[in-house]
């Protein structure tokens, strides 16, 4: 049996969204949501819990939870760093960033630090090519960024503001 659970007021929230679908297994996406939201990413042990809510295998969800990258499958920090990798952010300078992320947190791709403090993770177009490069910060998006507008935003994670 699965350790984990919705909390009270997730639980509500799933019913709610189930409420909206014709099949309960529509809401395989939505019930990983909510189970990110509630813990930050998504355990095996969710993945058996959503499983049961949704009547599906927990092979099934895992097959979902997997493909989807917005999924964090394994702890993450504080501070969510997400950069993208896609051509107009590349060509605007997220390579520097990335360097510069890594030369300052000592980070690369897929990396948490030993604080706990951040995680970094490139991924795909964020839908923002105008404001290239760009990262995601906590689902917060900066865009524009330069080495000196990104020191400026992890001194600030540092340092609680």
């Amino acid at each position: 049996m699965s350790n984990f659970s919705y909390t009270p007021q997730n639980e509500a929230k799933f019913q709610e969204y189930v409420s909206r679908y014709p099949k309960l297994d529509s809401c395989m996406l939505p019930a990983l949501w909510i189970v990110q939201e509630q813990e930050g990413w998504v355990s095996p042990e969710a993945m058996v819990y959503v499983a049961s809510r949704v009547n599906k295998s927990p092979m099934q969800v895992y097959e979902v939870a997997t493909f989807y990258t917005m999924f964090n499958l394994k702890p993450i920090g504080k501070y969510h760093i997400e950069l993208c990798k896609t051509v107009s952010c590349m060509l605007m300078g997220a390579r520097e960033l990335k360097s510069f992320i890594k030369d300052t947190l000592g980070l690369e791709p897929g990396q948490t630090s030993a604080d706990g403090l951040f995680t970094f993770n490139e991924v795909e177009c964020q839908g923002a090519c105008g404001d290239a490069p760009m990262i995601a910060l906590n689902n917060v998006y900066h865009g524009k960024l330069t080495k000196e507008k990104l020191e400026k935003i992890i001194w600030e994670c540092k340092n609680g503001n």
